[in-house]
């Protein structure tokens, strides 16, 4: 199975600092601060990419699932919204919102209901954010 790869770094101090993060082999460079994770900042920010990973994932699940059975969708538009905020005194990932439509030729709204749970307790992306129990950690301190 293949691997993907993310970076980011950050230079200066959490208030003061910026940072970039970078997707994949360069497809995507963005920058981040403090403001735009927080605040109204301009900049992207880690949650952006976890919800657009996220609609991603479910939107591509939602099809295998629906395409199995036959019913091969048209389209399917999914969005995500990431919420942040403390939660036991910590910054915290506590709501994630996913908005999905989808135009899906020969089934009514109640299949279309069973199927989309089903894709959102199956997507990857929706398991890795429920629970996560294995994170692995390298840090190198360099000078």
């Amino acid at each position: 199975m293949p691997v993907s790869n993310s970076s980011a770094t950050w230079e200066g101090s959490l208030t003061e600092g910026k940072g970039t993060m970078v997707v994949g082999n360069g497809r995507y460079t963005g920058p981040f601060t403090r403001a735009s994770r927080f605040a109204d900042g301009e900049d992207t920010n880690p949650e952006e990419l976890i919800g657009a990973a996220h609609a991603g994932c479910y939107s591509m699940f939602l099809s295998a699932l629906l395409s199995n059975d036959g019913h091969v969708p048209n389209r399917i538009h999914t969005t995500a919204k990431v919420h942040i905020g403390q939660v036991d005194g910590a910054p915290t990932i506590h709501t994630i919102e996913l908005n999905c439509e989808a135009d899906v030729p020969g089934i009514d709204d109640a299949a279309l209901q069973e199927y989309a749970q089903r894709a959102k307790a199956g997507c990857p992306v929706s398991k890795a954010l429920a629970s996560v129990s294995n994170i692995q950690l390298t840090a190198t301190l360099q000078s």
